[in-house]
C-alpha cells in the first residue's frame, strides 16, 4: 500500500473525533477527543517516520505519543476537583 493512501486514510480516521469533540459540549467528552486526536497525529508521525526511515521523527512521534496525554490527564484530574469544590 502506498504511503499517501495509507496517510490519507489515517486523515480521515483522524476527522471522526475532531467532529465529536466540535459536536459534543460536555467537556469531558471533548477531552477524550482530544486525547485520541493526540494518539492518532503520534501515531501518524510514527507512521511517516518508518516510511521515510529517519529515527529523528521517530523519537518524536515517541516523545508525543508516551507524554502528550499526560498533560490532558492532569487537566481532567484539575477540573475534576474544580468540579468536587
Amino acid at each position: 500500500m502506498d504511503l499517501n493512501v495509507l496517510m490519507m486514510i489515517m486523515i480521515l480516521a483522524l476527522l471522526i473525533p475532531i467532529y465529536e469533540g466540535w459536536r459534543n459540549d460536555d467537556i469531558w467528552k471533548k477531552m477524550l477527543a482530544f486525547g485520541s486526536i493526540a494518539t492518532k497525529t503520534s501515531i501518524m508521525i510514527l507512521v511517516v517516520s518508518i516510511g521515510r526511515d529517519d529515527w529523528m521523527i521517530g523519537i518524536v512521534g515517541v516523545i508525543i505519543l508516551s507524554v502528550g496525554n499526560a498533560g490532558l490527564m492532569l487537566l481532567a484530574h484539575l477540573l475534576k476537583r474544580l468540579n468536587e469544590i
